[in-house]
This record gives C-alpha cells, structure tokens and sequence, in this order.
C-alpha cells in the first residue's frame, strides 16, 4: 500500500469530522436564552428552595405542590432541543384551535355580574375586576372573560387565591398550553407551568439587570412566544410574592398603535409580513461551527382578531427581524418607527402595581400577546422579592382580513 493510500485511509472525511463535531455539540448543555450569560442549568435546583419567599411556599403548601426535590426544575439535558431543527419539530403542526371569546355574550352578564366592580383603569387598555375568584369560573364566564381581554387587552385581579394545578387548568381552557422545553418549572409533574423569578435568573444565568442597566430578560417591550407556528394568545400571570413598593408592569395596546397611524401608512403595512425569531438559541445542525442560531417564522404585520375582528399592530422591538420584500435599511426605518408608536404614546398604555389588598394572597394579570406588548418594570433592585407562575395557551395562526376594520372605526370612533 502506498504512503498517500495509507494517509487518506487513515485521515477522516470531511463529513465524518462535520459528523463527529455535531455529536460532540450535542452531548453540550443548551445555548440558552440570549439575555442570559451562565450555563444552562438542568433538574432540580435544591439550594434555592431556602431563597424562595415565604408567601410562594405557603401557596404551594396550600394546593398541595411538592418541592422537596428542589426548586425550580428544568429538564435534564438530554430532554432540551440542542439543534434548531429539533426546536422547530416541538410545535409545527397546526392544532385545533378554538376562540372562546368569539361567541361569548357581548355584555358579559355571567362574568359582570358574579364581580363587586369592574373598573376601567385607562380609556384604551386595561380592566380590573373586582371580588371573583378565577377558580370558581364556570365555563360560561370564561368565555366572557376571554372576549373581555380581547377587547380590553388586558385584565387583572387581585386578592386570588389561585392553585398552580387550577392555573394550568385555565390556560388548557383557552388553547394549547406551551410547554418550553427550556425554562425553568415548578415541578416534572406540572408541565406548562413557568416560573418567573427575576432573583434566580439573575443568580443562575447571569441575567445582568442592575439600576444602570434596568432592561433585559422580561424588562424590555416585547410580546411572548412570537416564533411559534401557532403563536401566544391569552397569558396568565399569577405573582404570589410582590414587592412592597415597586415591580410594576406595563402593557400597551396594538389595536390602539395600529389607530395611531394614517391610512396611507396603514394601507402599506396591510398585507405586509415580517419574521420574527425566538428568544432562545439553537445549534445549526448544517452549520453547526457558524454560532448560535434563532428559530424564525413569518407572520403578517398586521393581524386581525378572530373574537373582535379588529386590526392590531404585530411587532416588537425584541423579537421582530425584518419586514419581507423591503431593503433592510428600509425595514429598520419602518420597524424602529413602528416600535416607538408602541413605547412612546403613554396614551396606549397601562402601569399596574400588582399588590393584593389581603396580605397573602396574589394577583393575576392575563392579557392576549396578540394585540399587545408589555414590561416588566426592574425597580425594586432585588431588594423585594418578585416571584410568580405563568401559563400561556397559544391561539391561531396568525391572520389577516382585508375586510377587517380598526378597533376606532369598528367603534364609530374619531380617526384623527
């Protein structure tokens, strides 16, 4: 055998290399979420259980929620999509999807009727009610709660004595619950369940929020789950610990920035789609050595509502990427403009303070992501605790009706 036969037999292929290079890759943790700088963790987090505040133990004690393994949970590793391409595959089949709204009775007496208030807190967006428990709703009044946030955005209570379990079971009443392969859980059993603890994320994944630099993570506009097939409906916040001063958030309304263009300008974007990425990253199993990769999806701009049938505005500064069919200069000058219509008219937006009244109890906020953006204010500096669960149901393909008119026209309102 010659020399030159005996080193390329020896020597491996270019696509074995590229092979073993993906299965090295894939035995490494997850890449993560791009705010966060630490190592993904994986299974039970057993020292944090003596951090989590009084108020949240004495909830999961109540309801019968076992964290003795540890707190939070995330998947093992093995579990954990590590190649965008696997991510893709968790959710890319449509599903049945029903809009509970959409034929909920317009004065919603069932829902009104069994509260002590209902109270506008802006003109444009936001309602809280008042004196109702959200585990002793029938289905008659989750219906009119559903239409309520779709024409309110969003819509809070307070004082609520609310179970993970009864949590979970709302979200799987108005769509497909998300379940992230990725985020940290109360448990393996309670799967659809998020934890949102800004004290942990800053401690285990680097989450750099400081007075100076009070925006990363949830403290930033954006909307929720933008790059799923099947994108966010109705999310559900429940915070059973709240600052004593401080950690509010804010929402603003994508009906109203839509109204807050011209009809030249709305008539451009009518039509119109944009990609929008995920906030966690992926390897490129084809390119695995380029970087960390995002998972993309195009939806329209513009969406029409399928409860109110108005049109709402469909970006965000976090998650939207590029409008498709134009320049990238010319995307950028359009989108940043389209993101201050949302930021900068306080007009179209909501500050609520979640505290409860009853000294114990939460406060649950649930908004619809597909006419809104919100933020979560990083005020209180980690000096208070801030901890809750979250539940998203995800709702329809992204839609839009040519035929579908503004939340103002719809309404007789002025344009100007």
């Amino acid at each position: 055998m010659s020399p030159s036969a005996a080193t390329t037999k020896a020597t491996p292929t270019t696509e074995q290399e590229l092979e073993n290079t993906i299965q090295k890759l894939a035995s490494l943790k997850p890449i993560g979420h791009s705010s966060f700088k630490g190592d993904v963790k994986v299974g039970y987090s057993g020292s944090w259980i003596e951090g989590l505040p009084e108020a949240t133990k004495a909830r999961y004690a109540r309801h019968g929620v076992d964290i003795s393994k540890g707190y939070p949970y995330i998947p093992e590793n093995d579990k954990i999509p590590k190649f965008v391409d696997e991510a893709y595959k968790i959710r890319e089949q449509d599903y049945p999807y029903i809009e509970r709204g959409k034929n909920a009775d317009p004065e919603k007496k069932a829902l009104f009727g069994a509260a002590k208030d209902v109270i506008h807190l802006t003109k444009h967006i936001g309602t809280e009610i008042v004196g109702l428990q959200l585990s002793d709703l029938n289905d008659k009044q989750k219906d009119e709660l559903a239409l309520l946030i779709a024409e309110r955005v969003v819509v809070f209570f307070r004082d609520q004595d609310l179970s993970p379990q009864k949590q979970l079971e709302l979200g799987h009443y108005w769509g497909q619950v998300e379940v992230h392969p990725q985020v940290p859980r109360i448990n393996e059993e309670l799967d659809g369940i998020s934890v949102i603890w800004q004290d942990y994320f800053r401690e285990k994944y680097g989450l750099g929020l400081t007075f100076k630099k009070a925006i990363g993570g949830n403290s930033q506009w954006h909307t929720d789950l933008v790059h799923e097939h099947q994108p966010a409906g109705i999310t559900h916040l429940h915070n059973d610990t709240i600052p004593k001063v401080g950690g509010d958030t804010l929402w603003a309304s994508g009906y109203a920035a839509y109204d807050k263009l011209s009809p030249s300008f709305q008539k451009f974007l009518d039509g119109k789609t944009a990609i929008y990425r995920s906030a966690h990253q992926y390897i490129d199993r084809e390119n695995p050595l380029k970087g960390p990769k995002y998972i993309e999806r195009e939806h329209p701009i513009v969406r029409t509502h399928p409860a109110t049938g108005w049109k709402s505005l469909y970006v965000n500064r976090s998650m939207t990427l590029r409008i498709v069919g134009l320049e990238p200069d010319e995307s950028k000058v359009i989108l940043d403009y389209l993101y201050s219509v949302y930021e900068k008219n306080l007009d179209i937006q909501v500050r609520f303070n979640w505290k409860p009244s009853k000294e114990g109890l939460g406060t649950s906020a649930l908004w619809d992501n597909r006419i809104s953006q919100h933020f979560a204010v990083w005020d209180h500096e980690g000096l208070d605790a801030r901890h809750g669960t979250r539940v998203t149901s995800l709702a329809e393909i992204p839609n839009f009706d040519p035929e579908s008119k503004s939340q103002r026209e719809s309404l007789g309102l002025s344009l100007n």
